[in-house]
């Protein structure tokens, strides 16, 4: 469910046109509904009701603050993978103690900070992390708690890139090399190997993978106990997909629920769990004005004034996303088929092939749809273009959360060597 549809012929989010935001914030822009984010948290959150779980919003799929102010405030937690992350989300209001450190290339900086502040929880990836953090925890006289993310040799997720689980990828200690990990951990200074974590991909479709691998961490933990470690929490991950085009329907967060509470049956831990996709993913679209409708070759393009660059998941996965026009097509208007490309100079600049269009026109404006998750965080600068601006609407309300940088913004951190000489 989101909180966009039409009103008296305009898309609207919730109770704001696309076409006013379009007007004050320029396009392209992000637009995100604080009903939506809402709903998906609590739908989730109510799921669980009777089981301690900690809910760590994965902020790489959505790193707005007002994004990560809004699920802050309803009680979730944050799930992160740089020093950026962490600060971000303690900026936004979410507690360090509800803060959860993955990744596999933690450095010696954000590992200080985790510790400065207090972070829940370092999901540890491999033996030499394991070892820094350790012996920085012993320089700063602070201990660490830790869960070693296992991969469980489960392959899932939408696309091949975004499959975390398999022996090939480069996420996780070895599912067979488990033990000895827990043993390392509990012969060094300073380190408490308090939890068990996997994750094993993202826009999964279906709960079968995932109880899979749930499966296999609950008895390592379970295994672990029996030996002594104080085993105290279980890191379920993310991953649940969300729809993004017709025809596709993936299990519910009901069902997701209640395969989870089966598998860890009377185990009497802290559930942790890392949706990010889940919760934003239709709780934000993209605007974007027509540029230009260009006839070439029998191929009709039409070229907005967003690129890869603000919404790079069609040309990194050969993504879809719904695309609509803002105002509703004249009624019985005959649809014909488009390419929706970019302005970047690039062959992969192109958000559909051969997609059925209303009629369309210079100046129009459209939504791409779905584009709440992974489409600001992954956006970038290339052709020294702006970052695209944000904002959240609640009700009537709408606040720029982040606007678009001015052009002397963009290259105020640069600088022409001194020995360079202009004619």
């Amino acid at each position: 469910m989101n909180h966009f549809g039409y009103r008296n012929g305009v898309l609207h989010c919730e109770d704001v046109s696309l076409e006013a935001i379009a007007r004050e914030l320029g396009t392209p822009a992000y637009v995100y509904s604080d009903a939506t984010l809402t709903r998906h948290y609590q739908v989730l959150a109510e799921a669980f009701t009777g089981r301690d779980v900690l809910i760590a919003y994965a902020v790489k799929a959505n790193s707005n603050i007002g994004v990560l102010a809004t699920l802050g405030a309803l009680g979730a937690g944050a799930d992160t993978v740089s020093g950026g992350e962490m600060l971000r989300a303690m900026e936004a209001g979410i507690p360090a103690n509800r803060i959860v450190f993955s990744g596999v290339a933690k450095t010696e900086d954000e590992m200080r900070l985790g510790l400065e502040r207090g972070i829940y929880q370092f999901n540890v990836e491999s033996m030499p992390e394991l070892h820094r953090l350790s012996r920085i925890a012993q320089e700063m006289g602070k201990r660490a708690p830790i869960a070693f993310r296992v991969n469980p040799h489960v392959e899932a997720g939408g696309h091949a890139h975004i499959s975390t689980g398999t022996p090939e990828t480069k996420f996780g200690i070895a599912w067979h090399e488990a033990d000895a990990f827990y043993d390392e951990a509990s012969r060094l200074p300073n380190i408490d190997p308090v939890g068990v974590a996997v994750h094993i991909g993202s826009q999964i479709m279906r709960v079968e993978p995932l109880r899979e691998a749930w499966e296999k961490v609950v008895s390592l933990a379970r295994r672990l106990r029996d030996r002594g470690f104080s085993i105290s929490r279980v890191d379920f991950g993310g991953g649940l997909g969300v729809p993004y085009k017709d025809g596709e329907d993936p299990d519910s967060p009901m069902l997701y629920a209640r395969q989870a509470r089966e598998v860890l049956g009377n185990l009497d831990v802290r559930l942790m769990l890392e949706p990010g996709r889940l919760i934003t993913g239709n709780a934000g679209v993209l605007i974007s004005r027509v540029e230009y409708i260009k006839e070439r070759d029998g191929r009709t393009f039409v070229i907005l004034d967003a690129g890869m660059n603000d919404l790079m998941r069609p040309a990194l996965y050969n993504a879809h996303h719904d695309v609509l026009p803002v105002r509703t097509p004249a009624l019985g208007a005959e649809r014909r088929a488009v390419d929706l490309v970019g302005p970047i100079c690039e062959s992969t600049d192109r958000f559909a092939k051969d997609r059925p269009m209303p009629p369309l026109k210079e100046g129009d404006l459209v939504a791409f749809m779905t584009a709440g998750a992974y489409g600001a965080t992954l956006s970038s600068q290339y052709n020294s273009r702006p970052l695209v601006a944000e904002a959240l609407v609640r009700g009537d309300a709408c606040v720029v959360v982040r606007r678009r940088p001015t052009f002397e913004e963009m290259i105020a951190l640069e600088r022409a060597p001194d020995w360079i000489v202009s004619g």
